[in-house]
């Protein structure tokens, strides 16, 4: 088990890293295609994102929560649910969490926040509905093992990355396309400045997509190893492929913070998914000793 986490944290970091390196490039080129190689543009560029990313590093986790019309609750307001996760912070030596409910008939749960200390926990009115209190506590240990292991943090700065690379492609993009004819352009940078305007935001994608789903596969084995019974996370996973975990209200902005992929299911969107297939993932937990 310890080794599996150690594993899978040390691909997260490294498939983080990548980012760092396709933003460097991106704004190499910007450079090279229209600065002449003057680091200005490179400078600027890494300046605002870090001044970007700690924006969103700060009010990041009240967005995720707004956007998805998450309500704040106290214990009195839903007992069962508070109960498991206050004893599941507690068996993790974590703060407890500020706990919020969706009003939404579809299953699904997830946890946001930039550290232990400012974390919140959310859960869907269908989640609380149809599962028992093993499969819920399978449900929020997973969501705890996200807080536990960083991945919210993570995952915060991935999504901040992605968006501060997309629209850096977007501007090389457009500069390309409005620059005169007349002017003398180094041909072979251009080409590479339209290139990476194109590929740029694919590839930031499909980085975000291998963290969320290494992150996934680590918040299950770090959750059956609080809980010690991988079964009852393994029996929600079931339940909710049954019924679907396809939310009401759609925003592709957080779909990767959630327990289950609340987007409606499509051939290109399951292709291109933040989280792996949930038949993987039982798999995985029906084959895990938790006795270490």
């Amino acid at each position: 088990m310890y080794s599996e986490i150690a594993h899978n944290k040390l691909k997260s970091m490294l498939i983080l890293a990548i980012f760092v390196l396709i933003l460097a490039a991106l704004a190499d080129v910007f450079d090279l295609a229209y600065a002449g190689g003057s680091p200005a543009i490179l400078i600027g560029v890494v300046i605002g994102s870090i001044i970007y990313v700690i924006i969103s590093y700060f009010v990041g986790t009240k967005m995720s929560l707004a956007v998805n019309g998450a309500k704040q609750i106290q214990k009195t307001d839903n007992p069962r649910m508070w109960r498991i996760i206050e004893n599941l912070s507690i068996a993790d030596g974590l703060p407890m969490p500020k706990v919020y409910i969706m009003d939404d008939p579809s299953p699904n749960a997830f946890a946001t926040g930039r550290d232990p200390n400012h974390s919140a926990v959310c859960a869907t009115s269908g989640l609380l509905d149809i599962m028992d209190d093993d499969e819920l506590s399978g449900v929020f240990a997973h969501e705890l093992g996200h807080v536990k292991n960083y991945d919210i943090r993570v995952s915060m700065i991935a999504f901040a990355l992605t968006a501060a690379i997309s629209l850096l492609a977007d501007i090389l993009l457009n500069m390309t396309f409005f620059r005169s004819n007349n002017e003398e352009d180094n041909q072979l940078f251009l080409y590479l400045g339209i290139a990476a305007a194109i590929l740029a935001p694919l590839v930031a994608f499909l980085v975000q997509m291998a963290v969320s789903r290494q992150r996934e596969y680590l918040a299950d084995a770090t959750g059956a190893l609080t809980t010690r019974y991988p079964e009852g996370l393994a029996s929600a996973l079931k339940k909710i492929a049954n019924t679907g975990s396809t939310l009401k209200k759609q925003n592709t902005a957080t779909a990767h913070f959630f327990f289950a992929n609340p987007l409606k299911a499509h051939a290109i969107t399951n292709l291109f998914s933040t989280h792996p297939p949930i038949e993987e993932r039982i798999k995985r937990l029906e084959q895990m000793d938790t006795h270490v």
